[in-house]
């Protein structure tokens, strides 16, 4: 999922609930970092269950500092430091927290995290690795100096001080911000179409998939997922919701098809993502998008 505006997440649980926010980059860097998401669970009287968190497939690639605590996959280990990277996903993913954790999270796009340190996100698909595996020794030392800050705030400052100068000399040409994989999606299509290295549709299929990770048919459906779901959020809360006219209004053939894509992208149908979206804490991260 991608962020539309800031916000902050409480849920009313426990006499010191865990919050999660989100805040989005400065406008300079928002073609390059989608979005930034904290995660507190200090304090907080969790059940094992609650210390779960589900994540969507996303063509974005995650930096996430472990201010404090740390976390395992379901599916498998996560690598050791306190600083992790993890490519894009196209299958949803489950992680557990042993216990009470500060999180800092940046989500930067694949194609500008290529164009930044030559990280080859098809190579990283579902996959984690440490911070040092793939940042050189200025990154690195930002990325400790993150960790150390006592504030997100400072965080962000600190993360696009030094980004900005790179993100502007690296781009080489205006791209212009994306507030939603849709939008990102069709940028990253028109700009494989005008490459003046080849123009049929292959070859702009294989430029897609050296930048993104992932094939243009792949990323429209991560994008007609996060449109649908954004857009059933909203008219729930209105009182309108009418899954035919969600699945219409995000580019499905039909409802049917509209819940397939759903299961891949999230792992739930539609109308149970938000449900559990609703009642489970374990599906916090989807709370932010509201």
């Amino acid at each position: 999922m991608l962020a539309r505006r800031g916000g902050t997440y409480t849920p009313r649980m426990t006499r010191c609930p865990p919050t999660a926010r989100l805040i989005t980059p400065r406008r300079s860097l928002a073609a390059c970092v989608r979005a930034y998401v904290t995660r507190d669970t200090v304090g907080a009287n969790l059940t094992p269950l609650q210390r779960f968190n589900h994540v969507p497939a996303s063509p974005a690639c995650a930096v996430t500092w472990f201010v404090q605590g740390s976390a395992q996959w379901v599916q498998g280990g996560m690598p050791a430091g306190p600083v992790v990277v993890c490519g894009p996903k196209s299958l949803p993913a489950t992680s557990c927290n042993p216990g009470p954790v500060r999180v800092f999270t940046m989500l930067v796009m694949p194609d500008a995290l290529r164009m930044l340190t030559g990280f080859d996100a098809g190579a990283q698909v579902n996959r984690s690795m440490a911070a040092d595996a793939v940042f050189d020794s200025d990154w690195m030392a930002m990325l400790h100096a993150v960790l150390a800050a006592a504030n997100d705030e400072t965080r962000v400052r600190l993360i696009e001080d030094f980004m900005e100068p790179r993100w502007q000399a690296a781009r080489g040409e205006t791209w212009p911000g994306a507030r939603s994989f849709h939008d990102w999606t069709q940028s990253l299509a028109m700009r494989a179409a005008v490459s003046h290295i080849g123009r049929s549709l292959r070859q702009a299929d294989r430029r897609i998939r050296s930048w993104a990770g992932m094939p243009l048919r792949t990323l429209h459906g991560l994008a007609r997922v996060e449109r649908s779901f954004l857009e059933a959020q909203s008219a729930h809360a209105q009182g309108r919701l009418n899954w035919a006219e969600v699945a219409l209004d995000a580019g499905y053939a039909d409802q049917s098809h509209m819940c397939r894509e759903s299961k891949r992208v999230t792992g739930s149908s539609p109308q149970r993502l938000l449900r559990r979206v609703e009642e489970d804490e374990a599906f916090w991260i989807y709370r932010l998008w509201r």
